[in-house]
């Protein structure tokens, strides 16, 4: 047995978002315009490969969670990043914020352009479907949000967290996160997130909050080869 955040896409296709999942063979992945993301089994095998090379079409782009082995031949990888996974360890949840709103499917342009400029992840114009979003507006303008992404069993992702240059230092992103935390806690979820190695700051205050390091991870982006490679399950 292996614990549903050692392959979290893929637990997460499994479970919360199985309505998400397109497959093919052993492949999932979420649908491109929500999220990049796809998952193979632990130690992948030509044949695994194959059928996500096959899902995702000749010339097509993905990215994996947590997966380091080598590409087969054909494939191309676009950009590799080192980060961590912290899960909670006794985060103080907060179950109301006057400022907090929820945003939703009309508040996707403002959270397309926020995640645009502050860099928190993928974010697309469906990622707005996986869960709960959260957001702060200063004089009308959407300043800061927060929200859930994967959903492994038992378990829920806070991702997107971010805040407008202009406002960082007012403690928005945590305060979301609290409520975040608060709200999965209340369904009986456990809260977890990803964060960029290097970004050490970040780092330092979700452990501040009560997080603790999980295990390192890796996130990576490839493109298939650009000739259709058949699944040999086929």
């Amino acid at each position: 047995m292996t614990h549903p955040l050692d392959n979290p896409v893929r637990s997460s296709l499994l479970g919360g978002h199985a309505r998400f999942a397109e497959h093919h063979g052993t492949a999932l992945r979420y649908p491109p315009e929500v999220v990049p993301f796809a998952a193979l089994p632990a130690g992948p095998g030509p044949a695994d490969w194959a059928d996500l090379a096959a899902l995702a079409g000749p010339g097509g782009t993905l990215a994996l969670a947590g997966e380091r082995g080598t590409l087969p031949d054909g494939w191309e990888p676009l950009w590799a990043g080192e980060g961590v996974q912290l899960v909670d360890d006794g985060v103080a949840g907060t179950s109301t914020d006057p400022e907090a709103i929820e945003l939703g499917t009309a508040d996707v342009p403002e959270m397309l352009d926020l995640t645009a400029r502050t860099q928190p992840g993928p974010f697309l114009p469906r990622t707005v479907e996986l869960g709960r979003y959260l957001g702060i507006r200063r004089n009308g303008a959407l300043v800061a949000m927060a929200g859930e992404r994967l959903k492994p069993p038992g378990w829920t992702e806070i991702s997107a967290v971010c805040t407008d240059e202009a406002w960082r230092g007012h403690g928005f992103a945590s305060r979301l996160v609290r409520l975040l935390v608060a709200s999965i806690k209340d369904r009986g979820d456990t809260p977890f997130l990803h964060a960029v190695a290097t970004n050490t700051g970040a780092i330092r205050l979700y452990e501040a909050m009560g997080f603790r390091l999980r295990q390192p991870t890796v996130f990576r982006a490839m493109r298939t080869p650009a000739e259709r490679v058949a699944p040999l399950s086929d």
